[in-house]
């Protein structure tokens, strides 16, 4: 795919921060010494980190140049380096390792999890948040909407482009970390986001979730996909008595915790 928008993305920062603290907040250790951020962005997280572990060494990784230098900008004193969360491995093993919404890009979570589990010093935590709503209206139309236009070529098959498949049920996660874990806690929450309207919606997903649709096509090709996907938007999500939009939005949590 093309590099990140750090701008694009950071338009809804406080929405995209939110889970981001949730999942922290139930990270059950006191003062790890090292930490890393997979997936950093434009270090929202990252200074999430940094405020509640001031003593720790934070290093924030990310496979976008854009993303990291923009969260380089936002953290001077902090680490930044470009890494795969997919093949990374640290050089000493750290005491959290903290994955805000990126490993829902990867795929064999069955693999990859344990992977990264195993990479925890004694009584390490791995975190963990990705979206789950590849089922809501806003990521299933994206499908509907790239099989039937003119742009169904360029971008291939759907289900693909959409990452159908990648993600386990929250119970398929416990099972996979509880034969290896001390402690695991799973969650799923859905938040529901205030948008002002359905370009609003647009914008939101224009940043993580429609990057692979987009992606391959030329500029009118995406201007009729975005065209066309709006007005599905508009009509999935109608205002409410207040005239704004609800954007359902389900994230699963994992915090697994290693022995001592």
């Amino acid at each position: 795919m093309a590099d990140w928008n750090p701008a694009l993305y950071s338009r809804f920062e406080d929405e995209r921060t939110r889970p981001a603290a949730d999942l922290l907040a139930r990270v059950p250790l006191e003062q790890p010494r090292l930490a890393f951020d997979l997936g950093c962005g434009p270090g929202n997280s990252t200074a999430l980190i940094a405020a509640r572990y001031p003593e720790a060494e934070i290093v924030g990784l990310d496979t976008s140049a854009a993303m990291l230098d923009a969260a380089r900008v936002r953290l001077p004193r902090l680490q930044f380096a470009q890494a795969d969360a997919a093949t990374w491995e640290p050089i000493e093993a750290p005491d959290l390792i903290y994955a805000n919404a990126v490993l829902q890009w990867l795929p064999d979570h069955s693999r990859l999890l344990p992977r990264l589990f195993g990479l925890l010093g004694p009584g390490g935590v791995l975190a963990v948040q990705m979206p789950d709503n590849l089922a809501e209206p806003s990521h299933r139309l994206m499908r509907e909407v790239a099989a039937a236009g003119p742009w169904a070529a360029a971008i291939g098959d759907p289900a693909v482009a959409g990452r159908l498949g990648r993600m386990l049920e929250p119970t398929g996660y416990y099972d996979l970390l509880a034969p290896l874990a001390e402690e695991v806690d799973v969650w799923r929450t859905a938040y529901h986001h205030r948008m002002a309207d359905a370009a609003a919606i647009v914008a939101w997903v224009s940043a993580t979730g429609l990057r692979p649709f987009l992606d391959p096509l030329d500029v009118g090709q995406s201007a009729g996909f975005l065209a066309a996907y709006e007005a599905k938007i508009e009509a999935a999500y109608p205002p409410r008595t207040d005239g704004q939009r609800l954007l359902a939005f389900p994230r699963v949590f994992i915090v697994a915790r290693k022995s001592s």
